[in-house]
């Protein structure tokens, strides 16, 4: 099998060789290549053709998010970007998101990380998901290509989501009960999360909770972001709020996202008890929770990611609606 073949920008040369050498513990890749800026990174790409390209967000002449348009308009590869937890860093990275990148790892303490051992195992595997991703695609995201027709419809999609259930739980959505959909997402998943919510229609008759592996920070910024383009309201989650239908609530980066009974409502509640399957937010949490509002219909999809979060807690989902 042919290694994936990266390129690694970053404007400090220690970084440079830090990520190198990490890249480089995992023999199903290949550093081919690094660059200093973006001007620099899109020479390179044109003329090394890497798999993958490792793009910091903060750089001197050319800055990442610069770059990544130049890149999606001239080079269209798969680009995982590096960025700090600051504000800005944030913000850019999310902005990159929407310009076409595959996904993003937070450098755990600045732009100078000499920490990065921490985030080796994310880096690892999402280098490794974004060799498999349709850059096709990526690009389009970049040009700004019209939206696509809603994904779900007015409920079409959900009637299609359904039809494998049996005929008790399409009726317990469709007539009478209230309703709850749950969306897990990891590796991949901001871009995911913006094709799915800008097609929900504004009057949908649900909430919708949802749990994207994101560092604490992130995942504010996420929900700014996608609120603006949507057209239900989306909002990181609060402890203690009463869940409403047309509301997307994002799981807080570090703290795991449940559901309380409150009089004859639900309630968000968060906590930072342990992780679950090396993550909090946990999927598998949110659903398990979920699983308790008996007086609910519910679906609840996994859409991307790496490893095994969620698969329990829809195993469990399962077996109480069946």
């Amino acid at each position: 099998m042919d290694k994936v073949k990266v390129l690694i920008v970053d404007d400090s040369a220690f970084m440079r060789k830090l990520i190198s050498e990490f890249l480089a513990e995992d023999n199903r890749m290949e550093v081919i290549g690094t660059a200093r800026n973006g001007i620099d990174a899109i020479e390179k790409i044109k003329a090394l053709k890497p798999d993958v390209v490792t793009l910091d967000v903060e750089m001197p002449i050319m800055d990442g998010l610069e770059a990544l348009n130049r890149i999606m308009n001239e080079c269209p590869i798969a680009v995982v970007m590096l960025s700090s937890t600051t504000k800005k860093g944030t913000e850019n990275t999310l902005a990159a998101m929407n310009s076409g990148a595959f996904d993003f790892v937070a450098k755990p303490s600045g732009a100078i990380s000499l920490d990065l051992h921490k985030i080796k195992k994310e880096l690892h595997e999402k280098v490794m998901a974004a060799s498999r991703a349709n850059v096709h695609k990526l690009e389009k995201n970049a040009r700004n290509i019209e939206r696509s027709p809603s994904v779900w419809g007015k409920y079409s999609k959900i009637d299609s989501m359904l039809s494998p259930i049996n005929e008790k739980n399409r009726r317990k959505w469709f007539y009478g009960y209230k309703k709850i959909i749950v969306i897990g997402t990891s590796t991949g998943g901001p871009r995911a999360l913006q094709t799915v919510l800008t097609g929900l229609p504004e009057d949908i008759d649900a909430p919708i909770l949802i749990v994207q592996h994101m560092p604490p920070g992130f995942t504010k910024s996420l929900a700014t972001r996608l609120n603006s383009l949507c057209k239900i309201k989306v909002k990181e989650a609060e402890e203690g709020e009463l869940i409403q239908k047309g509301v997307a609530y994002i799981a807080p980066g570090g703290y795991h996202l449940k559901v309380r009974k409150v009089g004859m409502s639900w309630a968000i509640l968060l906590d930072q008890s342990e992780l679950r399957n090396g993550h909090r937010p946990s999927v598998d949490v949110l659903i398990e929770s979920v699983s308790e509002m008996n007086d609910y219909a519910k679906i609840a999809v996994i859409m991307t990611g790496m490893g095994m979060d969620g698969s329990k807690g829809l195993t469990k989902l399962k077996k109480r609606v069946l």
